[in-house]
């Protein structure tokens, strides 16, 4: 049987007025605290640093007692045998009871296929999901075309191709059990949507300095002016996507925030390119998270190596990008990807002020 992720339908004071027409009486849902996420294959879970009395007695009126869990997975399938496993992986996923929701964070092919068979043949997998399937793109999709292996081509070509592949419907998600989803106009990919008491927020953030870097492998050493373009339009919007995202998350009052988006923007020792590139969103991202006072969870790929960690709170990334006020409700969550992938992270949402739990889930 197919199975639909649970829907939060209405407020509770929504709520209050339609069954007290019914004549039945509703008692206020309790307080839940605000904080946290745990590792499940941890023996020492990991969990942000206290975020303060405000946050950890925020009354959360969206809050839901029936069990929601969702899958998170990227940067992947990686070759012909990768591909050929993806069917059976889906599969897994699909077998869980427990997972409403599933979350592809970008980049379908390693060596890189830019080709439209290849992303017709991707795009049929994916609709074998059974459950709902939010799907960000990665760089190696459209960034990194100009040297694809196969279909190199010019990489704004190649966006609009992937958004006419994959979002064919504006506003509705991948997945056999398809829902509703607030999709942003003119950026189709980038979407908000509300479960189980989270607010989640499809962000299209990539890699390769989110196209800021020169596409070599069609004779350019800078980038071009319409490439600039794109990238500073889509930037704008997606810094309008996550604070219309808290915005909601607000209004409905959500536990938690989940960020979902390919690129990695704490990574390495970056230069120039980098900070410009990811700057914005990341000052956006801190603004808004110590405005919400409640755990924000920051999902990506790229960088293949599974990491859970608090980057705001170090003095690296502050200085690195300007900001003066560490973020401890931030956690962010780099899933593990790439031609050795064996795992995909199931999050559960749990009643504790952990709000949120990564298992790391071996493919069989």
């Amino acid at each position: 049987m197919m199975r639909r992720p649970t829907r939060i339908a209405a407020t509770f004071p929504a709520l209050m007025v339609l069954f007290a027409l019914l004549g039945i009486t509703l008692t206020a849902p309790a307080a839940l605290g605000a904080a946290g996420i745990s590792a499940g294959t941890s023996a020492n879970p990991l969990g942000p640093p206290a975020v303060g009395a405000a946050a950890q007695t925020a009354a959360v009126t969206a809050a839901t007692t029936t069990p929601f869990s969702f899958a998170v997975i990227g940067d992947n399938p990686y070759g012909s045998t990768a591909l050929a496993a993806f069917p059976g992986r889906i599969g897994q996923l699909n077998a869980d009871p427990d997972v409403q929701l599933v979350s592809h964070l970008g980049d379908i092919s390693s060596p890189i296929d830019c080709s439209d068979g290849y992303y017709a043949t991707i795009k049929s997998m994916f609709d074998t999901f059974v459950d709902p399937l939010v799907y960000t793109p990665g760089d190696n999709e459209w960034t990194d075309c100009h040297r694809a292996a196969v279909g190199q081509a010019n990489p704004l070509e190649r966006l609009g191709a992937v958004r006419n592949v994959f979002f064919p419907v504006p506003g509705l998600t991948l997945g056999q059990n398809a829902i509703s989803v607030n999709a942003q106009y003119g950026y189709e990919e980038n979407v908000t949507l509300s479960e189980a008491g989270l607010t989640f927020a499809a962000v299209h953030l990539v890699g390769s300095y989110n196209d800021l870097a020169a596409w070599t492998g069609l004779g350019y050493t800078t980038p071009t002016s319409a490439q600039l373009s794109e990238e500073s339009a889509r930037n704008s919007a997606d810094k309008a996507l996550i604070q219309s995202a808290f915005a909601s998350a607000k209004a409905d009052g959500s536990r938690a925030v989940v960020l979902l988006m390919q690129a990695d923007m704490f990574t390495g020792s970056p230069g120039s390119t980098y900070k410009t590139a990811f700057k914005s969103i990341v000052q956006t991202i801190s603004a808004e998270s110590l405005a919400f006072a409640r755990p924000v969870f920051l999902f990506n790929g790229d960088t293949h190596i599974f990491l859970m960690d608090h980057p705001l709170t170090t003095s690296k990334w502050l200085s690195f990008y300007g900001l003066t006020k560490s973020v401890p409700n931030l956690t962010r969550i780099t899933i593990e990807g790439g031609s050795t992938l064996d795992e995909w992270a199931k999050v559960n949402e749990v009643s504790t002020s952990s709000v949120l739990q990564v298992q790391r889930v071996l493919f069989k």
